[in-house]
């Protein structure tokens, strides 16, 4: 009877080693990590539920090259500790055609060698870093460039809004010294004097020394950088403490999590970012509307970026033809794509360049305010 059941579970390892690799192969893998825990894994669902809508939207479509698409996902907590082992994880293991970040730019940079070095595409969905994209030809970023984003906040309050007495209040870490380094460059093109500058830690909730200072310098607008979790507790002490003049963020803030956290203050809050929920363009429309049908909550920036690095990656496998990394590459790099964040077409370094989307908190949502598009510049770097 033992040696029955011996033979018999020889047999069902075999037939599993034999239809193994021909099952695995019915599908096409899309490696994909985000902060699913930690400080950030609000980001990380928006972000992962729209590469999620993306991959089924996809399938129903009828898949990719006659296959379905399938995504691979592990949580990096935000860490870039995490990220490197994911990595691997997804290029050794799982044998992804292409990587994509849903994470923060610590993550993004940590991974993107591993990708580089291992020659398979990889896309950054949001993180801002301009190191990025300089681990290499098989790394590209569908988001803007903290820099850029940052000059385009200068364009916004010196010249479209008018205010040239501005305070900066910078989030001290790659994200926010990215922005900063923008603005400061761009400040004096549109006459903008920075009367008032002061920085925090991503730990800190409590900001009532630089409230106090603020008010001090009574500014005209101020240009503060943060993620919701760091802005929404900022602009609430601000407006708490009777300073009225506007509040210009970026794309930090763009969650329906900063509204509920400032509450009130949040009234009137103006943002640079990547998704128009105004938008008549069907493709951001219609993937507003699906979005918030699946997930269950309001769309965000991480949700359309997450969504559009799921639609680069697969309409670059489609017209490749194939799923061999060189292949991939080539088409990544010819690619033009409108999706719900825009027009998606790479420089020379696998930067994107589009129109920067401004949004402001109006009856507890975000609304159109205005859009950015000047080629001039939103110019990304070529090298």
């Amino acid at each position: 009877m033992k040696s029955k059941i011996a033979v018999w579970a020889l047999a069902c390892c075999l037939l599993a080693w034999l239809i193994g690799p021909a099952m695995a192969a019915d599908t096409i893998k899309i490696g994909f990590h985000a902060p699913l825990t930690g400080f950030a894994a609000s980001d990380g669902k928006s972000a992962t539920e729209g590469a999620k809508l993306a991959v089924s939207q996809i399938n129903a479509a009828g898949g990719v090259l006659g296959k379905k698409l399938e995504l691979v996902v592990y949580d990096d907590e935000a860490k870039p500790a995490q990220a490197i082992p994911i990595a691997n994880k997804l290029i050794g293991q799982d044998k992804v055609a292409v990587g994509i970040s849903g994470s923060y730019s610590g993550a993004t940079r940590s991974a993107a060698g591993i990708f580089q070095e291992s020659k398979i595409p990889y896309i950054s969905a949001y993180g801002i870093h301009p190191d990025i994209t300089r681990a290499g030809e098989y790394v590209f970023r569908t988001s803007f460039l903290g820099h850029v984003q940052g000059k385009a906040g200068a364009k916004l309050i010196g010249e479209m809004m008018g205010k040239k007495k501005v305070v900066m209040i910078t989030l001290q870490n790659d994200f926010g010294q990215s922005l900063a380094a923008g603005f400061e460059e761009m400040a004096p093109t549109y006459g903008i004097d920075i009367v008032g500058s002061y920085q925090y830690s991503i730990k800190d909730r409590q900001f009532g020394a630089i409230v106090a200072k603020v008010k001090a310098d009574n500014p005209e607008a101020i240009y503060a950088s943060g993620y919701y979790f760091t802005a929404g507790p900022l602009v609430n002490q601000l407006r708490a403490a009777g300073v009225t003049c506007p509040i210009i963020g970026q794309e930090g803030y763009d969650s329906q999590k900063f509204i509920e956290i400032a509450g009130p203050a949040a009234e009137g809050v103006i943002i640079t970012t990547s998704l128009d929920r105004d938008s008549q363009v069907p493709e951001t429309a219609d993937f507003i509307r699906a979005f918030e049908a699946q997930a269950g909550f309001k769309a965000d920036m991480v949700a359309a970026s997450g969504h559009t690095a799921v639609m680069v990656a697969a309409d670059a496998i489609r017209r490749a033809g194939s799923t061999d990394p060189g292949k991939v590459l080539a088409a990544m790099k010819t690619t033009d794509l409108k999706v719900s964040t825009g027009t998606i077409r790479f420089n020379a370094l696998g930067e994107v360049m589009k129109a920067v989307q401004v949004q402001v908190v109006k009856d507890g949502n975000w609304h159109h305010y205005a859009v950015i598009d000047d080629p001039e510049l939103l110019a990304p770097p070529e090298k």
